[in-house]
């Protein structure tokens, strides 16, 4: 990009870095992890600097220390005290996402390093996973919460989702097996169980109004599209599907395409494909361009007679009402586009696209997630019309978000107007330029010259990690 003297700067005042002064008494494992750890291995691998691999491994040695528990499972509280005097203890109970989205930084560093003390600790973490995997309510699924202090044996929970605590663990599946250059086989054999139960039981087919409603172009085909949502299951191998639908499970597709390409799934390249598209149908969908948050879809009712197959249905405008009454009495905040109007008074709600009953959550929070889809299915596919999509979607997201100064999240993409302004919250997260405008800037780049995924894997933060040659790459 040109920034040379940029990132120079950039590098030295890392160098300088003092990981004993810290602002706070403790931090999260699993956030410094993805995004502190992996960002430093990540520049390391794009520029060779050396300083980086060094505080790499500082941090990474601190880190590791939080797996100085009785049972050797991770403490993500990381009270640095505790973790001094090695008085860490793991927390009873834990997010899928915090159990198994350790396996890509912490084999990287020890590839670098040829120190295999990290890479130990994420086997460990890996060999539970897998060992409980067909011993859920939902084999090939974990719960969206486990209880480390048991071991990784999964709890009661009930509730199985691919969305928030749960999704870079099944995200890192097909990458760590990646970064390992296939060299361990059980990380597809979790891959392809998990993809195939998720199928079964979270993954649905919205109910869409016809060619000819006034939500679609007269006569035009329904989209070929599909959504992640969230189960409940009491009982084995049975589940109750919630459609919800979380912006951050908009990852979704772009996993589902990277290990059907990897395994030679091509299923799961399709359905993958299905799950970008329908998230960039939910974007526009809204007046701003944007999806929202967290919301909720009519979905099409799966039968027995259907199988593990998603196929449409037809719209039907009773359902839709039913469904849409049911979920707005269980919504104690009802959004519009301003909370008053010129008067004073509470304006009413704004009607909802259909097939849409309830938004959760109005807010775009700067997210990549669908973008990262997107980018992945461009270069996978070749599609052009994913093209189109990403730019459509960058054009709203900045109309939508951009200050004076930078961008901000938004408190409502459901406006009663298209052109109106948008409420700004702000707020940036860090995500917006390590990951959302990262996967903006390479979707219209040339593949040939930027960051090509034969050669480089990201990981949950959008830091790409060198693909080593094993004979070569790899210290040891």
């Amino acid at each position: 990009m040109g920034l040379r003297k940029e990132f120079d700067e950039a590098v030295r005042a890392v160098g300088a870095i003092d990981w004993n002064k810290a602002s706070s008494s403790h931090c999260s494992l699993f956030e410094t992890n993805i995004r502190y750890l992996g960002g430093l291995l990540s520049a390391y691998d794009l520029s060779g600097q050396e300083i980086l691999l060094i505080k790499a491994v500082e941090l990474g040695d601190m880190l590791f220390a939080g797996f100085d528990t009785r049972n050797h499972l991770p403490a993500n509280s990381y009270n640095f005290k505790k973790a001094k005097a090695g008085e860490l203890t793991a927390s009873s109970r834990q997010s899928l996402a915090v159990l198994g989205s350790m396996s890509m930084e912490f084999t990287r560093l020890s590839q670098l390093t040829g120190d295999p003390k990290y890479y130990t600790v994420v086997e460990q973490l890996k060999r539970g996973l897998e060992k409980t995997q067909d011993q859920t309510n939902l084999p090939g699924l974990w719960p969206k919460y486990i209880d480390l202090i048991e071991g990784t044996r999964p709890t009661s929970d009930t509730l199985f989702t691919l969305g928030a605590q749960a999704d870079s663990a099944y995200e890192y599946l097909s990458k760590t097996y990646l970064l390992l250059g296939g060299l361990d086989p059980s990380y597809e054999t979790m891959h392809i169980k998990a993809m195939d139960a998720a199928v079964k039981h979270l993954l649905f087919r919205p109910m869409l109004p016809s060619g000819d409603d006034d939500a679609f172009d007269a006569g035009s085909p329904l989209p070929d599209i599909l959504f992640s949502g969230n189960a409940v299951s009491t009982h084995r191998d049975k589940s109750d599907l919630q459609p919800r639908v979380q912006h951050l499970g908009c990852f979704a597709g772009g996993m589902f395409a990277l290990g059907g390409k990897l395994f030679d799934r091509p299923d799961h390249v399709q359905i993958g494909e299905q799950l970008a598209r329908g998230c960039a149908w939910a974007y526009e969908a809204f007046s701003t361009g944007i999806m929202p948050e967290l919301s909720e879809l009519v979905p099409c009712e799966r039968t027995e007679k259907d199988g593990d197959r998603l196929e449409q249905c037809p719209w039907n405008e009773t359902k839709y009402r039913l469904n849409k009454k049911k979920a707005a009495a269980s919504l104690t905040t009802h959004f519009t586009s301003e909370k008053t109007d010129i008067n004073g008074d509470r304006k009413k709600p704004l009607p909802l696209p259909k097939p849409f009953a309830k938004i959760s959550d109005p807010r775009y929070m700067l997210r990549p997630e669908a973008i990262e889809s997107l980018f992945i299915l461009y270069r996978i596919t070749g599609k052009k019309d994913l093209l189109d999509m990403a730019w459509r979607m960058f054009s709203a997201i900045t109309k939508a978000t951009e200050t004076k100064f930078a961008f901000s999240a938004i408190e409502y993409v459901h406006t009663a107007n298209p052109g109106q302004p948008t409420q700004k919250m702000d707020s940036m997260e860090s995500f917006w330029l390590a990951e959302t405008l990262k996967y903006f800037y390479l979707i219209f780049s040339p593949e040939d010259g930027e960051i090509s995924l034969d050669e480089w894997v990201f990981n949950t933060e959008a830091h790409p990690f060198r693909r080593p040659r094993v004979e070569v790459d790899v210290r040891g």
